[in-house]
């Protein structure tokens, strides 16, 4: 036998270096998932623990909460619905604004851009997701509400509206829809391009009719997760928005959103277990069966338009 082959391990030995390294990579991930669901607990247990006492005052009537129209603590009046009609009226305009551009810019970069316009591009567009959103509530508050005052939708004087909320929102998750419909879209076999392109199809039905509808499952998956996170944005439609309860289709008025309401009470005013610390609760947690309910509905639509490629 040569020295060479005294030198080798014998069989199976780097496998088993291997496992014991395994065995803690896999401890480390149920650790994280074991954290992740304990978390989520905790969240759900501290909603009910502090909402629940809120529906069970006298004072307080479920039947009005969920279905009046009018929030206000102060008399005790909590109908929920100004709130979060204005949660979910702004979260739409946002997507009026978001989708189309987020959309535009997913099939710029992955079916015409250049390789060098692509790597410089997603990455500012990745970085403009990660801005704090207060930024973007004082950028309403000095150049979108001006704009529009400038243009005559918003009255001279006015601060607060819920069309310059909409708009900001819209562009804080337009990143967030275009880079994951962009990476939904580039995951799409290329030899479904090279066929389309063999019959003769031109860039843009190839980008239209051929990636698009195979990235549907992707795309919506990313239409869902931008409106969930319209949904709950908070610091910038607080600025932008205002805290007035406003049950209107006026987006031109100002509104306040269930997190806008929580932020406002939330500064220090209410005592702990007075009626109005606890309907920051009670809010919370209709903001969370809402927030629950569009995950669920996005799972069904991923489901139902999801393609698995060999």
């Amino acid at each position: 036998m040569t020295t060479a082959e005294n030198a080798l391990p014998p069989p199976g030995a780097s496998g088993a270096r291997r496992r014991p390294l395994e065995g803690f990579v896999r401890l480390l991930l149920a650790a994280a998932a074991t954290i992740s669901i304990l978390i989520t607990v905790g969240i759900v247990v501290t909603l009910l623990g502090e909402g629940v006492p809120f529906f069970l005052d006298e004072d307080v009537s479920l039947t009005d909460f969920l279905f009046g129209t009018t929030w206000s603590p102060l008399t005790g009046e909590f109908g929920i619905w100004p709130l979060l009609w204005a949660s979910l009226y702004i979260a739409a305009m946002a997507a009026a604004v978001a989708v189309p551009l987020g959309l535009g810019t997913a099939i710029y970069l992955s079916e015409y851009a250049p390789e060098g316009v692509r790597r410089a591009v997603k990455p500012i567009l990745e970085l403009l997701a990660g801005m704090p959103t207060i930024v973007l509530g004082f950028f309403a508050i000095d150049a979108v509400t001006p704009a529009l005052q400038t243009v005559g939708i918003i009255p001279e004087g006015q601060l607060f509206n819920a069309l310059a909320a909409g708009i900001v929102v819209g562009v804080l998750i337009t990143p967030l829809i275009s880079s994951l419909s962009e990476d939904a879209m580039r995951a799409v076999p290329e030899a479904m391009r090279e066929g389309a392109y063999g019959v003769g199809a031109t860039r843009r039905v190839v980008s239209t009719r051929i990636v698009f509808p195979a990235a549907l499952s992707g795309v919506m998956a990313a239409i869902v997760l931008g409106l969930s996170r319209a949904v709950g944005e908070t610091m910038a439609v607080t600025l932008a928005a205002g805290t007035q309860p406003n049950l209107t289709l006026n987006p031109t008025e100002p509104m306040q959103t269930v997190t806008a309401y929580i932020v406002q009470i939330s500064q220090g005013e209410a005592t702990r277990g007075s009626l109005q610390y606890e309907s920051i609760f009670a809010v919370g947690i209709v903001l969370f069966v809402v927030t629950l309910a569009i995950n669920i509905a996005a799972m069904r639509i991923v489901r139902r338009y999801r393609v698995v490629y060999q």
